[in-house]
């Protein structure tokens, strides 16, 4: 059985269909063949049983009776020869109806009319000792001959000849009648080769309609199976599959999934493509800018001729400078390379004023010439504590790097709304749908160290903790970054 279910599996889907649409047709065919086989017998069986009613019904001679039960008395299981059997007219039926009495002792005698002998059974005994219950009976039986025949024992109703007394029965003897099953089991014989061809027709009929169903539904199956091997081969992703836009069905859906699926793929490997050339161009001017110094710190120490002091100092610091911008760059490159998994890992309730306040401090470090004023009330996000504190960093050094020297940077945290404000000299506004751009600079900020991705951290993070970012001209001149996080659901035991 398991064998049968392995090699059932390891078809092809269609041919699982076929099999499965015509094993339900044969089931439903022969359910309906067999239900009607029996229906019809019993239809026929009933016809029989109310012409052997029919024919057992009017009254017998007493004068035959007694006469014929003189005549042949015979034991259970003898034969008769019809030549030796006395007419008894009142026994006569239907010519080719068997016609014969029973004793309560098994004996019996055949009517001279019988085409033949019934075998007796129990049931047939039992009416005969029992005949004022009035009750006939019902069964199959054979003849001496072997042929099949519908049976009817009734109790013997006789009359008097020439009395007016009505009919009466006959005591310890019954009737018993008959008529072969010849015509009626060629009839069922007939109807059953009927059915089974019917059905093997409906059978093969519904294999070759469910390969052709399945050919038909399994088609964008094809389509789907061919486009993911031409992407697994070629790796194309501007493949499509063509849907109906009414359709709705699950290969439809299927098909709707790929096609997100391929499209999103396609942006993501073109964002990468992109990430990767800005990287490497961003790269470039450090690396170029270190090499050349030293270079030159090489060649002063090969040729003996030493570069002076001040110079010396000025490329050291040049190189300091160079190595602290290539590991931000590559701080924030991995920062923009973690996957949304790895950062669900780290995701809990933060106090988003803590987060501020740290941040604050750092960046009071990098602008001490600056005068920064907060005004932070208490608020809780669902956020990665690290990943957001380097976010309000980055938005904090944009406002320190462009505010001009003893300028004055405003912080406010309010209802999980946080805005910093710098007193620079602003935006263009021709820039500002640039400015969450990766390793996008404004011409005026090229100059200024930087990667180009501070900005761009800060959205994603803020986007990842369900808020949003944006970054406007401040009437009066300046700058006002503005971050909108919405509220945790709960409050950490430790702050509550």
């Amino acid at each position: 059985m398991n064998r049968l279910a392995r090699r059932f599996r390891n078809l092809p889907i269609r041919a699982r269909l076929s099999m499965l649409v015509a094993a339900a047709v044969a089931f439903a065919v022969a359910a309906v063949s067999v239900t009607c086989w029996f229906i019809v017998q019993g239809k026929l069986y009933e016809q029989l049983d109310a012409d052997l009613k029919k024919s057992a019904q009017h009254p017998v001679q007493i004068d035959n009776v007694v006469d014929l039960l003189a005549a042949c008395p015979q034991e259970p299981g003898a034969t008769t020869d019809s030549d030796s059997v006395p007419d008894s007219g009142g026994l006569r039926f239907r010519d080719s109806y068997y016609t014969q009495l029973v004793k309560a002792d098994g004996t019996f005698c055949v009517s001279a009319d019988s085409p033949g002998t019934m075998k007796t059974a129990a049931s047939d005994k039992a009416v005969a000792k029992n005949p004022a219950s009035g009750k006939g009976y019902y069964r199959n039986g054979v003849d001496t001959s072997g042929n099949d025949v519908r049976v009817l024992t009734i109790p013997l109703v006789v009359v008097n000849q020439g009395i007016g007394s009505g009919p009466r029965i006959y005591p310890d003897v019954a009737l018993m009648t008959a008529v072969p099953l010849k015509n009626t089991q060629k009839t069922l014989s007939d109807l059953a080769l009927l059915l089974l061809l019917v059905s093997g027709v409906g059978v093969l009929g519904a294999g070759a309609a469910g390969l052709a169903v399945a050919r038909a539904g399994l088609r964008p199956v094809d389509e789907l199976t061919e486009a993911v091997e031409h992407v697994a081969r070629t790796e194309d992703l501007s493949i499509r599959i063509p849907v109906e836009n009414e359709s709705d069905d699950e290969i439809a859906r299927l098909s709707r999934s790929f096609n997100s699926m391929t499209t999103s793929l396609a942006n993501s490997r073109e964002l990468q493509q992109q990430l990767i050339a800005d990287a490497g161009h961003e790269l470039r001017t450090p690396l170029t800018s270190l090499r050349t110094n030293i270079e030159l710190l090489t060649r002063s120490e090969e040729t003996g001729r030493p570069i002076p002091p001040a110079d010396r100092k000025a490329l050291l610091a040049s190189v300091k400078a160079q190595m602290t911008e290539l590991a931000s760059l590559i701080g924030d490159l991995q920062e923009l390379s973690r996957s949304e998994g790895q950062r669900g890992e780290r995701v809990q309730v933060v106090a988003l004023q803590d987060t501020v306040e740290a941040a604050l401090r750092r960046a009071q470090l990098r602008g001490p010439e600056l005068k920064i004023t907060a005004d932070v009330r208490p608020w809780f996000v669902r956020a990665e504590p690290s990943a957001l504190e380097r976010a309000i960093v980055n938005i904090l050094d944009n406002a320190v790097k462009f505010s001009p020297e003893g300028g004055t940077i405003d912080v406010a945290l309010d209802r999980g709304i946080l805005t910093v404000r710098d007193h620079g000299p602003g935006i263009p506004e021709d820039e500002l749908p640039h400015v969450f751009d990766r390793f996008w600079r404004s011409p005026s900020a090229r100059a200024l160290p930087g990667s180009g991705l501070g900005l761009s951290i800060v959205a994603r993070t803020v986007q990842q903790a369900g808020g949003d970012v944006t970054l406007a001209r401040a009437s009066g001149g300046g700058t006002v970054a503005t971050v909108r996080l919405p509220g945790a659901p709960t409050v950490p035991p430790e702050v509550g």
